[in-house]
């Protein structure tokens, strides 16, 4: 990237936020899936969850496919065919995804409509090759880490509305009887949204955005170094923490359906709201670590580390408003963001500290969650979500710190590490067919155990190579 790029550019950054959107609405709409496919299907918990793992595990394939196809043409897949058409195929892979929905609907076949979730999440993959370091690319490189970090809240506003749109679609108003639930009612949401993946394809493709950013020369594929990343026990200790922190993410918010109806009586429809609040957690916390990127005064940033996390909170009430749902029930929860913020304070920008910090209070909501009952039970769960929201740039930053020409490499084996949002929430299925679904989260303590074992283990690991951090850098998957 050339030295004398001094702003952000905007009119490229703002269009390309909106795959980011993208991610987060279809993530988090698995969540309202799971239970619909659950009772549609007659499904184990364990089966239930093979939504997640499908989702999930595509990105591992889809950048195996792009590594291998790169190796094949001994040239960088993404610097051949330009950083904007890498865009454009990946939502056009997504949108022959969401086709598949209308057929398996039709056959009420649970393997098709996996099928499907797998290829839209296949070109999420090609998406987030491409979209990270496009957004670092699109500014100075001081501030690309910011530009992540609003990437990752525009990401989580998707987290937000996407449980609530989509459960719309499905059940009607919150008003309305949930009934029998059929598996057709999942077709046009979907077929809408395969839509949209193809209109913002053709948005993008006219758009400003560089097909070949200054930034790309730094990230060619050399196929005679393959493997080298792997020597640095930073980024081997940081592959594991990436899967088990996208693991705990994601199976934390994937199984609460399950508690909520089994354990505490919700009916399916009810719950999309909890669900959203725990996504909205995700933003609040990303908000939180986005203010750097308006200000450099400091007075001015401590003020605002305590106004972006009530106005991301706001953004949910007011969403929820329109939905029609009770607020009542959220307003208590202004209390636990608190925690977030004397957390975040507390860190001091350390990224090794904050996942310090951040996981252990991460275990402590768990095991709130696993001895409470009732609405206690529930925010315990739902606050996981303001406890990881920030915990996947503290790894990523800490994993390729001292890389070097490695650094893209490296980058590309923690990505394919995103499959940990299915494993994880398969196998606490599973250990909630023995524990029961409650104790199940004793799998997301064990997950959160090792992140906290990974800040204390990598901040020597960097001072024997003389890395130390005073600045917190931000993101968001």
């Amino acid at each position: 990237m050339s030295s004398d790029q001094q702003q952000t550019k905007w009119g490229q950054f703002i269009p390309l936020v909106t795959v980011f959107f993208f991610w987060g609405f279809v993530a988090a709409s698995n969540d309202i899936l799971i239970p619909v496919f659950k009772q549609a299907f007659n499904l184990s918990q364990p089966q239930s969850q093979l939504v997640s793992l499908a989702f999930y595990i595509a990105y591992t394939v889809g950048s195996l496919i792009y590594w291998g196809i790169s190796v094949l043409m001994k040239q960088d897949l993404v610097n051949k065919i330009g950083y904007k058409n890498g865009l454009v195929l990946g939502l056009s892979i997504s949108a022959l995804g969401t086709l598949l929905f209308y057929p398996a609907a039709n056959t009420g076949s649970f393997a098709l409509m996996l099928s499907g979730l797998f290829i839209v999440a296949l070109g999420f993959s090609l998406q987030q090759t491409v979209a990270n370091p496009l957004a670092i690319a699109l500014g100075p490189i001081k501030t690309g880490s910011q530009r992540l970090t609003l990437a990752g809240g525009i990401n989580n506003f998707g987290t937000t509305i996407g449980p609530l749109i989509v459960s719309y679609a499905i059940f009607g108003s919150p008003s309305s009887s949930s009934g029998g639930i059929s598996v057709e009612s999942v077709k046009i949401p979907y077929l809408i949204l395969g839509a949209a993946f193809l209109l913002v394809a053709v948005f993008l493709k006219f758009s400003s955005l560089p097909n070949k950013p200054e930034l790309v020369e730094a990230t060619e594929i050399d196929p005679t170094v393959k493997g080298s990343a792997l020597k640095y026990p930073q980024l081997l200790l940081g592959m594991l923490a990436i899967f088990l922190y996208v693991g705990v993410e994601v199976s934390t918010a994937s199984n609460l359906p399950a508690y909520m109806e089994h354990k505490l009586g919700f009916e399916i429809k009810d719950i999309a709201p909890y669900v959203s609040l725990y996504w909205a957690s995700m933003m609040i916390g990303r908000w939180t670590g986005a203010v750097e990127a308006f200000t450099d005064n400091v007075s001015t940033q401590k003020i605002l580390r305590f106004i972006a996390p009530y106005l991301a909170f706001g953004v949910f009430l007011a969403v929820n408003a329109l939905g029609g749902h009770d607020l009542a029930p959220f307003y208590i929860y202004a209390a636990i963001i608190l925690v977030l913020i004397i957390a975040d304070m507390a860190s001091n920008g350390n990224p090794a500290r904050m996942l310090l910090i951040f996981s252990l209070i991460g275990i402590t909501a768990l095991l709130i969650g696993m001895f409470t009952t009732g609405m206690v039970s529930v925010y315990a769960f739902t606050s996981v979500g303001l406890f990881c929201s920030t915990l996947w740039p503290c790894i990523f930053t800490l994993a390729v710190s001292g890389l070097g020409k490695n650094t893209s490499q490296g980058s590309s084996f923690l990505i394919m590490m995103i499959m940990g949002g299915g494993i994880i929430s398969w196998l606490q299925g599973v250990v909630s067919e023995t524990t029961g679904i409650q104790y199940s989260y004793i799998v997301g303590v064990i997950c959160f155990a090792y992140l906290a074992f990974y800040a204390w283990k990598v901040s020597s690991i960097l001072r024997s190579q003389g890395i130390s951090f005073d600045k917190k850098l931000s993101g968001g998957h």
